[in-house]
């Protein structure tokens, strides 16, 4: 396991709090941001907003290059919609 990789509790866990942190935030970003992907570093709660997943993952992986990041459409229950 590469010395950054999550556990699958550890991931399990990491979601849960990431999950939180997103219910307290969400409220206001989404009038702002809606239809747009937000990345959560959890350890530090803070929180890179994108157009894309891609975008957002850039902003976060700047600040923190060795994390980890849950991500969240903001208005909606998934990330991706497959079709």
């Amino acid at each position: 396991m590469l010395p950054h990789e999550l556990s699958p509790t550890e991931n399990h866990s990491a979601r849960a709090q990431a999950n939180a942190i997103y219910e307290a935030i969400k409220g206001d970003l989404a009038s702002r941001y809606k239809g747009q992907i937000v990345a959560i570093e959890v350890e530090s709660g803070e929180h890179f907003v994108g157009k894309t997943v891609l975008e957002a993952a850039t902003a976060a992986r700047v600040k923190h290059p060795h994390k980890q990041f849950q991500f969240f459409r903001l208005g909606s229950s998934t990330v991706y919609v497959w079709r």
